[in-house]
């Protein structure tokens, strides 16, 4: 999937989803710092991720993004991964 089209659909899930603000979401924004999501949060949108882009994502994949930009270069490599399989 093209870059810019997981990026779109994944700012229209947070806005829509977890009431994000979206002038706030740009790739060098802290991604946990602007989502401020509790634990259920998570869990919520693990949810999101794996019905909107049909992947499995591991409980500790998030422990290493900082930025929107980590966060949308995570889904990138793991919907090209799939799509390789």
């Amino acid at each position: 999937m093209e870059m810019i089209k997981i990026i779109e659909k994944t700012n229209s899930f947070l806005v829509e989803e977890f009431e994000a603000d979206l002038s706030l979401i740009h790739p060098n924004a802290r991604f946990k710092e602007v989502l401020d999501l509790d634990s259920l949060d998570y869990i919520d949108l693990l949810v999101v991720i794996e019905s909107n882009f049909h992947f499995k994502v591991q409980h500790g994949d998030f422990l290493s993004l900082i930025t929107f930009q980590d966060f949308y270069n995570y889904i990138h490599t793991k919907t090209e991964k799939k799509a390789a399989d």
